[in-house]
């Protein structure tokens, strides 16, 4: 996500986003989808603006191309904020092809181990071998003597 002074010139905006995706591709990255949002009003003032142009741009690449990206967009004055996010493949719906020698179950999902200090469900009686306690029947019922009556 880029977020462009709201008073650059349309050209200007498309100027340094049109360089900043010709960086990807130099750098053996794909471009995607080019989202313009517009101009929005800011949660809070960033260099004393109260608005600014939101552009969201879409990108597959190799870390190189992204750490190019992102110096460019530091030095370009008419971006006054941007933010470069990795999505998960699970997310951005692409899957990796499995590796040479990968068994048919590599791409199942697996229980997720336990934190360090996280405490393990407690066992059930037949897991840890030992009778389990027995539920109550009528006939203990009757052996335990009724309260008193308050008088």
């Amino acid at each position: 996500m880029i977020i462009f002074d709201s008073e650059a010139d349309e050209s200007a905006i498309t100027a340094v986003l049109e360089k900043g995706l010709e960086l990807v591709r130099s750098n053996g990255g794909t471009t995607g989808v080019v989202n313009r949002w517009g101009k929005r009003t800011l949660a809070y003032e960033v260099r004393k603006k109260r608005e600014g142009y939101y552009v969201v741009a879409e990108f597959t690449s190799e870390p190189k191309a992204s750490a190019e990206l992102d110096r460019f967009l530091v030095l370009a004055d008419e971006v006054l904020r941007h933010k470069i996010v990795r999505m998960p493949e699970k997310v951005a719906g692409r899957r990796r092809p499995p590796g040479p020698g990968a068994s048919p179950s590599a791409g199942r999902s697996r229980p997720a181990p336990a934190r360090s200090g996280a405490r393990a469900a407690p066992a059930a009686a037949s897991e840890l071998g030992a009778e389990p306690a027995p539920s109550p029947t009528q006939s203990d019922e009757a052996d335990v003597a009724p309260a008193p009556a308050a008088g």
